[in-house]
Order: C-alpha cells, then structure tokens, then sequence
C-alpha cells in the first residue's frame, strides 16, 4: 500500500480568510470613509497601500530573511532555511505590490511614474536580489548546498534595508522623508493616521498568514521528498 506523506494542512485556513477581510475592510475605509489629502487629492489614497506593503517587505519579511539566513549559516537548521525562503517569498510579493502602487502614485504627483533616485534604485535593487534568492533554490537540487548558497544571497538583501530607510537623508531625491518611522510624531492628521495603522494592522495579518501557509508548505514539500527519497 502506498504511503502517503504527513501534512500539515487541516482545512482551509481561517487565519488567511480573516486577513483577506480585514484588508479589504482597510480599502474600504482608506477610499470612502477617509478625507481626501488637500495637496495630492485622490492619488494620495494610494499611501494606505504602498506603505503598508513597503513597511512588512522591507522592515518584516527582508529583515527576517537576514536573519534567519544568518542563523542557518551558523547553526545549521532546516527550520530556518524554511522560514528564511517563506520570508522571501511573501516579502517578494509585497515588495511587488510596493512596486507597482509607487508609480501609480507618483504619476500625478511627481509627473513621472519611475525616476532612477537612490530609494527607488535601492528598492528594485533589493527586489532582484530577492528574486535572484529564489531563482538560486530552484536551480539547486542538493538541500545543504541550496541553503548556504542561498542563505547568503539572504544575508545581503538584509544588509541593504538600513541603506534604503537612510536614502532619502543621504541623498536628494524625489522621494520625500518618512512621515512615520522617525524620531518625532507621525506627520499625518489623525484620521488618516488612525486609517494607516488599521491598513498596517490589516496587512501585518496578511503578512502573517502568507508566512504561515508558506511555511507548512515547505514542511510538507520537504516531508514528501524525504518518503520519496526513502522509497528509492
């Protein structure tokens, strides 16, 4: 009788249906129930997307990525190759979310929909790094050496989040400063504050559910190849 591998899985997953609603409920919000920004107009409702999207890329998902990556350098556990690999690619896809939502903002705005500054540069750098981390996994079929080589690539994707928070106080560029992530208070009138941190809290728990699933994904991928390879 075949043996079947052990999962995970139990049923749909309740965590990400409740994320999905709650960011729907932000865009909601953001649209019909939050004032329209006196200086940018309607454009500027695109900040309760973009941002959120770049805060859990950069500041959650590349940031674990590093991390995790140098840990499994060091320490040598599968665990945290796995969670370094759903890092990215969860990070990734709101990194692309980011990327896409930034010239449509800055189109009416700025007058142009891309211009080569040092964060916008730094930014799509870093999503080909990561892009590149995940292309390395698929062209490697031994475990050990996918991880270390990959792991590194991780380690560097890490190194320049710091470089691209920084750009925009090193360098002149369209791009204008933080609003929210600096030592003084938000600079957003408290309806549109109160709006953002209920579209971060709303993505985080994206954030969180995407991690989760991808993680048992790669448990159960790695638990199939295991049987099959004992099978051989």
């Amino acid at each position: 009788m075949p043996r079947t591998a052990p999962t995970t899985r139990d049923g749909p997953d309740f965590l990400l249906g409740v994320a999905v609603v709650a960011v729907a409920a932000a865009l909601v919000r953001a649209i019909v129930f939050t004032p329209i920004e006196a200086t940018q107009g309607p454009a500027q409702k695109i900040f309760y997307v973009h941002v959120p999207s770049a805060f859990i890329a950069l500041y959650l998902c590349f940031a674990l990525l590093a991390v995790t990556s140098a840990l499994y350098l060091w320490l040598r556990e599968e665990r945290l190759d796995r969670v370094a690999e759903s890092a990215a690619e969860v990070g990734l896809t709101f990194m692309t979310v980011t990327l896409l939502t930034g010239p449509l903002w800055g189109k009416p705005i700025w007058g142009t929909w891309w211009t080569w500054d040092a964060r916008l540069t730094l930014t799509l750098f870093t999503w080909l790094i990561v892009l590149g981390y995940l292309t390395l996994r698929n062209a490697i079929e031994d475990r050990g050496q996918r991880a270390r080589y990959s792991a590194v690539l991780g380690v560097l994707a890490g190194l320049l989040v710091p470089f691209i928070h920084l750009s925009v106080y090193l360098f002149r560029t369209l791009h204008p400063q933080p609003i929210l992530l600096k030592p003084s208070a938000p600079s957003l009138p408290p309806e549109q504050l109160t709006t953002f941190l209920f579209s971060f809290g709303a993505f985080f728990l994206l954030f969180v559910a995407l991690l989760r699933a991808r993680y048992r994904y790669a448990v159960d991928r790695d638990r199939l190849a295991e049987l099959r390879g004992g099978e051989d």
